[in-house]
């Protein structure tokens, strides 16, 4: 590594120095060389764009999920033609971030021949940042939907027993000569990777964000995350939760959200929840409807102060972290640095 300043309890690392820590923290789990590059590529990444619940701070659970026989280490993903516009992508108990890579080319693919490109992804893990598959669909022309389930953190409307996910959703749509406009968002009040964060920290959350076991409010993290995560907007968070549970459960075969054991235990099962991405090519209407329809909204939007244009905070924080660097918790870093230094015993 090259050099590393220490700000207060957090270290200035360059994208190429995430990616490297990142990818080694992961090879020394026993991870495929390709799989641990891969997805470090979209955990440094996720630190770029201010989102650390989905960055560096994953790999140390990654690996407590490979030494515990949680992943398949070097999966070899497999692909199935359905008709002409679909397919169902394999990931082989591996973790989630090449598979997805590769359904995402392949949606692509088929929405560049046919118009539509649906992928379902099964037998996969915890995918991270679902706004960067759909933005890479975006800016290579493409409407682009991907949705996803987890394991089981909320409940259904009226219950008490954690049965869906946080079920994350993104969208993504092209803009001409520009970034695209990405929505990406969990269906809790917060995405649970902040609650992972705040319990690596030592801090408190706020309330409102999770439940214990027993549904009272709390404000340690990890109590919250035994427990409950509060679903966004109530009863209707909970309701679009059942909806993409139902179409990424039903078309890809994987397991239910209440089938697979939490992503936060180094030990259980085999998640193998599953993913669902929904390419389009804009070009429906004819010509550059699309595009110029797109002119207009983000004209309206302009003309309403402090209004701003989802993804565009994202995309800011990307350009200064690359040029910058970007802070880490040195908690995280000497968490990935340990398990580094453990497997050379």
């Amino acid at each position: 590594m090259k050099s590393i300043y220490f700000w207060g309890s957090r270290v200035n690392l360059s994208y190429q120095e995430m990616l490297e820590l990142a990818s080694s923290g992961l090879r020394a789990a026993g991870i495929g060389e390709k799989a641990a590059y891969e997805t470090a590529q979209f955990l440094a990444l996720a630190e770029l764009d201010g989102l650390a619940s989905h960055g560096l701070a994953r790999v140390s659970q990654y690996a407590g999920h490979a030494k515990n026989g949680r992943i398949e280490l070097s999966p070899k993903i497999k692909a199935r033609p359905f008709k002409t516009s679909a397919a169902l992508v394999d990931a082989c108990d591996g973790l989630a971030f090449p598979a997805l890579r590769f359904a995402t080319d392949l949606s692509v693919n088929l929405a560049s021949k046919t118009g539509v490109g649906l992928v379902a992804v099964t037998n996969s893990h915890h995918f991270g940042v679902a706004g960067h598959f759909a933005e890479a669909a975006a800016r290579a022309g493409y409407i682009s939907l991907l949705f996803g389930n987890t394991p089981a953190a909320m409940p259904m409307v009226g219950g008490s027993k954690a049965l869906f996910g946080t079920n994350p959703l993104a969208a993504a749509f092209p803009v001409a000569n520009q970034d695209p406009l990405v929505i990406d968002m969990s269906l809790s009040a917060v995405a649970r990777g902040k609650l992972l964060v705040a319990a690596k920290k030592g801090e408190s959350i706020p309330e409102g964000w999770a439940l214990t076991a027993d549904g009272k409010p709390t404000t340690d993290p990890n109590e919250g995350l035994k427990g409950l995560m509060v679903p966004l907007g109530g009863d209707k968070g909970a309701l679009l939760a059942l909806i993409i549970e139902l179409l990424v459960v039903g078309l890809s075969g994987s397991r239910f959200s209440y089938e697979a054991d939490s992503f936060f235990d180094a030990k259980g099962n085999r998640p193998r929840i599953g993913q669902l991405l929904l390419t389009i090519d804009p070009g429906l209407a004819g010509g550059q409807v699309f595009a110029s329809k797109m002119q207009e909204f983000l004209k309206t939007l302009a003309s309403d102060a402090g209004t701003r244009v989802p993804g565009q905070r994202r995309f800011k924080q990307r350009a200064s972290g690359f040029k910058d660097g970007i802070n880490v918790s040195d908690v995280v870093v000497e968490e990935i640095r340990a398990g580094i230094r453990q497997s050379w015993k």
